[in-house]
């Protein structure tokens, strides 16, 4: 799992997501010359099937929008819940969620909540909101963890 934005400029796949419209066709884009590029590099006896990347377009913190209101519950701050909600339709889907460097959700997030700690709240938001809501609201994110379900 890697973050797009903070990838660097010659990373893999990376110079033709730039000419795609929506973020899961970046996405995908990037994964498919990652994955290639692994392989390439580590031969013909490597076994693919076992490498699945999966690119977030912005940040882990997107995937908490899926649900506002446990979002709020999740890291007690239940006044928050209207302007996460606000950010949230903004956009088709959470994964969605960014316009630029100072609009990332990590720094929307901190634009509502200033003491907002990566590491510690977006945990327990996640686990406030739950895996399934978070999979039912991000297909992308629901698309990768189906294929490494499928290696089980």
């Amino acid at each position: 799992m890697v973050d797009y934005y903070a990838l660097p400029q010659d990373w893999p796949g990376r110079e033709n997501a730039r000419s795609m419209n929506s973020t899961a066709q970046k996405a995908e884009c990037v994964e498919a010359a990652l994955l290639a590029d692994i392989v390439d590099e580590m031969g013909p006896r490597f076994d693919s099937r076992h490498f699945v990347p999966f690119v977030t377009m912005h940040e882990f913190e997107a995937l908490l929008f899926s649900d506002p209101d446990l979002f709020a519950q999740g890291i007690e701050r239940r006044d928050l819940a209207a302007g996460f909600l606000a950010i949230r339709q903004g956009f088709s889907s959470p994964e969605d969620i960014n316009d630029s460097a100072e609009t990332a959700p990590s720094k929307r997030i901190s634009g509502l909540f200033p003491g907002y700690q990566k590491r510690l709240f977006g945990p327990l938001a996640a686990t406030a909101i739950g895996l399934s809501t978070i999979r039912k609201e991000c297909g992308h994110f629901d698309d990768w963890l189906k294929r490494l379900e499928s290696l089980a």
